[in-house]
């Protein structure tokens, strides 16, 4: 991780999802789907959870308990430069942006200064300043050995527990997907990887990252579809979902590869009606690489190959109707 900055020193950007946070009816049954989805759950005071991998020291998320109400996204963190915060802080103010106060519980780690704004879909949105945790390359790529003596599959017998390596983006539904691009791109930063209409919309940072760090699917409101772990493999893929099968999550989507981005996936219902996503070999945008955006069929929008979408996979729980 490095606070440096980009060599384009006029850029104004944030890096990376620092941190994204939500809260569930029951804690016991969040950490069960993340320990066996492969990642390093920790416990925090106030009894929140904390997630991990075992690969990175990076906190990705974290997960506050609210009995008697469905899961609801609460936050999104972003990550800047130190040489930037004053500069977003400038941004706000000249545009009109006004602050907000911050989300309970939100200021209980004393991080640090922050700026907080209200982002699409009333969804409260921090900036701080932080090292960045986004990839800076393409993530790890392994394929089976050359051929040789013997077969080159790896034994079922030999084979461990997958662990994702980084949090690779997060998806989250929007009553206006190209209003909420207006937001992300023209306050924070980002730029367009790719979109389908007013259907949905990828999104990078120029500082270097994955095909999108964030992407904005249509729905009736706001809410948060999905969260994707990096795997370096295609075995690990299909090898995450046979082990969250076992640990009795049967329902999701997948094996499969989609179109924008790339990456083989195979994504996990959870117990709120979410997703959690195994991926391999996305695309990788790296910092000042101009990408050629563009406007997909809708057809091309969600894969190339796999099996049929499950009718649930495009279903916004957080407001409870049909994306």
């Amino acid at each position: 991780m490095s606070f440096s900055h980009s060599a384009d020193s006029n850029l104004l950007a944030v890096h990376s999802v620092d941190e994204f946070v939500f809260s569930v009816p029951d804690l016991v049954v969040a950490r069960h789907f993340y320990e066996n989805f492969g990642l390093n759950v920790r416990d925090e005071e106030d009894g929140w959870l904390s997630l991990y991998t075992y690969h990175h020291s990076h906190r990705w998320g974290r997960i506050v308990h609210d009995a008697g109400n469905p899961k609801r996204l609460r936050w999104l963190t972003f990550g800047v430069y130190p040489q930037d915060f004053r500069r977003f802080a400038q941004l706000f103010a000249e545009r009109n942006v006004p602050l907000i106060t911050p989300p309970a519980g939100a200021g209980r780690d004393a991080l640090g200064d922050a700026l907080w704004v209200q982002g699409p879909d009333g969804l409260p949105i921090q900036l701080r300043v932080a090292a960045k945790c986004s990839p800076s390359g393409f993530g790890p790529r392994e394929f089976p050995p050359a051929p040789g003596l013997g077969g080159r599959a790896k034994p079922r017998s030999k084979q461990q527990r997958v662990q994702p390596r980084h949090l690779s983006h997060v998806l989250m539904f929007t009553a206006d997907v190209d209003k909420a691009r207006e937001f992300y791109e023209g306050i924070l930063g980002l730029r367009l990887s790719d979109r389908s209409g007013s259907l949905i919309a990828f999104l990078h940072t120029p500082h270097g990252s994955d095909h999108h760090l964030i992407a904005l699917a249509k729905s009736g409101g706001g809410g948060l579809h999905h969260t994707s772990w990096c795997v370096p493999s295609i075995d690990e893929v299909g090898q995450g979902a046979q082990q969250m099968v076992r640990a009795g999550y049967r329902e999701g989507w997948g094996l499969g590869r989609h179109v924008l981005g790339s990456n083989y996936f195979y994504y996990v219902r959870d117990p709120w009606g979410s997703y959690a996503e195994y991926s391999f070999d996305i695309d990788y945008i790296a910092a000042g690489q101009e990408w050629p955006a563009g406007d997909h069929p809708a057809e091309d929008s969600l894969y190339a190959w796999g099996p049929d979408v499950p009718e649930e996979f495009v279903f916004n729980a957080e407001i409870n109707v049909p994306a």
